[in-house]
């Protein structure tokens, strides 16, 4: 069932100087944005489109066959909410923002460490710093495209730089079998080596904000009887 006029929110494009307004469910038409398999007569309100939709302010047909090649209201609702902005209720933008964010401080916490101790910064440190600094998250633009700007920004309150390390493990034989496939799938491998003695000498090129995470892994698996060793240090932004 289609949400009602006094319910629905404003989904909008520009294209060739021009703006395209629709009414929708602003709930249904984020999860037909994500890729979900949503009916469009469900997600608008009314089947119109609008140059501004509060002066009711109707778009010609002509202007939409010259801008969108056709006048069937429904593909070209498609095309707005995919291509265009949502109007979103402040619940969904607060929901949006945090998941956003937090895959954004994920990312900086694995691949950034604190130059001052070279141990990673856990990700709800990030997120503080994020909003102590006030940066605004785009909640509809990628993570990674975000993740330059905010590291100059929070730069000025926290050391914190990217860096690759490449990390010698010497594992014990009775658990190099299964180490061998957690230290492969943990980054980039520059040289793998069985020993006399059955262990694995095994030295990985990995973003230096994980290291902490694998070291528990590999901890865990081999109830502490590992050694590491850090060959080599990079910075990488």
């Amino acid at each position: 069932m289609a949400i009602g006029v006094d319910k629905a929110v404003v989904a909008r494009l520009h294209r060739s100087g021009q703006k395209f307004e629709i009414l929708i469910d602003p709930h249904k038409a984020l999860e037909f944005k994500k890729g979900a398999k949503i009916d469009i007569n469900e997600i608008i309100a009314f089947p119109g489109i609008y140059h501004d939709v509060r002066n009711t302010e109707r778009v010609p047909e002509q202007d939409l066959q010259k801008i969108f090649g056709t006048t069937d209201v429904l593909k070209i609702a498609e095309k707005i909410i995919h291509e265009g902005e949502l109007q979103l209720t402040t619940e969904q933008r607060r929901e949006m923002v945090g998941q956003k964010k937090m895959q954004i401080a994920t990312i900086i916490a694995r691949r950034g460490i604190n130059p001052q101790t070279n141990t990673p910064h856990p990700p709800q440190r990030i997120i503080n710093v994020i909003d102590k600094a006030g940066i605004n998250i785009d909640p509809f633009a990628d993570a990674e495209q975000q993740i330059e700007k905010i590291l100059k920004c929070i730069k000025v309150i926290i050391p914190i730089k990217f860096q690759n390390i490449v990390i010698r493990f010497k594992i014990p034989p009775q658990f190099a079998g299964k180490a061998y496939t957690t230290l492969k799938a943990s980054g980039t491998i520059i040289s793998e080596q069985w020993l006399n003695d059955g262990s694995l000498q095994m030295d990985v090129k990995m973003m230096a904000g994980v290291q902490d995470e694998l070291f528990q892994k590999i901890a865990n698996m081999t109830h502490g009887s590992f050694e590491t060793n850090i060959l080599k240090r990079e910075d990488a932004l």
